[in-house]
């Protein structure tokens, strides 16, 4: 893989859909804009974030919310995985798939009539527009978008909101980014979706010195800077080194006729106690080339119990190393393949970050593993999904907390879940250092996820964000059979 010309195109990149960003928001917010007309509750909704992050920080988030779904159209488009290319064109073709079929009167099924009837009257020169050609494929777009979100709501978010109005424009540009997205994006290079976390780590890694450059006239790393002055993509042997001699020997520990051993390169196999005669000690394995090889060891009966967790999980390159090995794994004690997949990302992975972007492309990341193994069909009617927990603020008020006892119950209201309630005010901070008070959370959600608060929008509102936070408190309980991480260091 060229990643010389992937660092090349995401920093670029970054700098073009933050200018195209920035010149839409003025747009929008024009006092006689048509958005304020036909989207009146969008542009509230982004006034509100205006006033609640700043111009600076929205312009970041939506240029490479835009960025990262573009580069996960072309990477399902090259992997097959898109009915019709959403990004690209066919052979000898110039138009994105998508809108040339559209033009030929080929609409995809996933559109409404409303819906239809729009694209169709741009494309036919029924509805006044100076660039229809254009408006007719950010409509495709959107409408793509929407589809994928049943499948990948952590990434497609559904868009009927201000980041639909901020779309980049001139995506049909012969010399635009997205051009270019193509030409460093190409079937090769999309082999592995290892390609997304290299283009997300290059996307930020400018931001990454600015901050550095700010350290040094003292100025403190904001919460929000954090993931771009930590994100550090971990080259593949580091991955698969810390995978097989965690989860690898794990298995190979309870299952010591597997043949695991033999895909794993990195491998470092246990010898019985080396005593050094000098010292009567255990030779370590500095000096033996091995692991000293204990009697103690996690039970493990069946694949489906082990729990591996990144705490640090970033685009999730050490979670897709951890899912080829458990399908090796299942596949060895004779699992049906159409369904290990789906048993993987049930039981066995749990991802853990703070930075939502890194977090949606690992989620992504997964997804695209099982789409791999299952095919477009099987994959899209896979109901499982990948466990990866974005930490987010919640707070709560004095008189909101009073308020948590009848959204809970009585019984459930213990001085450990107060506690824990209030462990998560600055998790965009703290990460995967917060140990949540409350041990065993699951029960809790369980119990508040299944209260029905009727029309009492207050207690509604409420229980949303108490379960936002046990479900937090249970991403991060001490449960799990594997931790392996490569730790954000931020300079230290």
């Amino acid at each position: 893989m060229d990643t010389r010309a992937l660092k090349t195109f995401a920093q670029r990149t970054r700098l073009t859909l933050m200018a195209q960003v920035a010149a839409r928001l003025d747009v929008v917010l024009a006092t006689d804009s048509p958005a304020r007309r036909e989207s009146p509750a969008a542009v509230r909704e982004l006034e509100q974030q205006l006033q609640a992050i700043g111009k600076a920080q929205l312009i970041e988030q939506v240029a490479y919310t835009w960025f990262n779904r573009f580069c996960a159209l072309r990477y399902m488009d090259v992997r097959g995985y898109t009915d019709l290319a959403v990004v690209s064109p066919s052979p000898d073709q110039t138009r994105p798939e998508l809108l040339a079929e559209a033009m030929a009167g080929v609409l995809p099924d996933y559109l409404d009539a409303r819906q239809a009837e729009a694209i169709q009257a741009l494309l036919d020169g029924r509805a006044p527009s100076r660039e229809p050609q254009a408006e007719a494929y950010r409509q495709l777009v959107v409408a793509s978008c929407n589809h994928w979100h049943r499948v990948m709501p952590f990434l497609f978010e559904r868009i009927a909101d201000y980041t639909e109005l901020l779309m980049p424009p001139d995506l049909l540009a012969a010399d635009g980014w997205l051009s270019e997205m193509r030409a460093v994006m190409t079937e090769e290079a999309c082999q592995e979706v290892e390609i997304i976390g290299w283009l997300y780590q290059f996307y930020i890694s400018e931001k990454k010195d600015e901050v550095f450059a700010g350290l040094k006239k003292n100025q403190k790393i904001t919460a929000e800077n954090i993931p771009a002055a930590t994100q550090l993509f971990t080259p593949h042997w580091i991955v698969r080194y810390l995978v097989e001699n965690s989860l690898g020997r794990l298995w190979l520990l309870n299952r010591p006729n597997s043949r695991l051993a033999e895909r794993m390169d990195y491998y470092i196999p246990p010898v019985a106690e080396e005593v050094a005669s000098d010292q009567g000690r255990v030779a370590s394995e500095e000096e033996t080339g091995h692991w000293p090889l204990t009697t103690s060891h996690l039970r493990i009966s069946s694949p489906e119990e082990i729990r591996i967790c990144d705490p640090a999980c970033g685009s999730g390159h050490m979670l897709t190393y951890a899912f080829d090995l458990l399908h090796a794994i299942y596949e060895e004690e004779g699992y049906d393949p159409t369904e290990i997949p789906a048993l993987i990302l049930t039981h066995n992975l749990t991802g853990v970050e703070i930075d939502d972007r890194a977090g949606a492309l690992a989620a992504f990341a997964l997804a695209m593993k099982a789409a791999d193994r299952l095919g477009r069909r099987r994959f899209l009617r896979m109901t499982a999904r990948p466990d990866i927990c974005v930490l987010q603020n919640v707070q709560f008020t004095p008189e909101e907390m009073r308020d948590i006892e009848a959204v809970v119950g009585e019984d459930l209201f213990t001085d450990e879940l107060r506690e824990t309630l209030g462990q998560f005010e600055e998790a965009k901070n703290f990460g995967s250092l917060i140990v949540p008070k409350l041990r065993d959370p699951a029960e809790t959600l369980r119990v508040v996820e299944a209260r029905d608060f009727g029309s009492d929008l207050l207690l509604k509102e409420v229980q949303e964000r108490v379960v936002t936070v046990l479900r937090m408190a249970e991403a991060l309980a001490p449960k799990y059979h594997v931790v392996v991480a490569n730790p954000p260091y931020m300079g230290g």
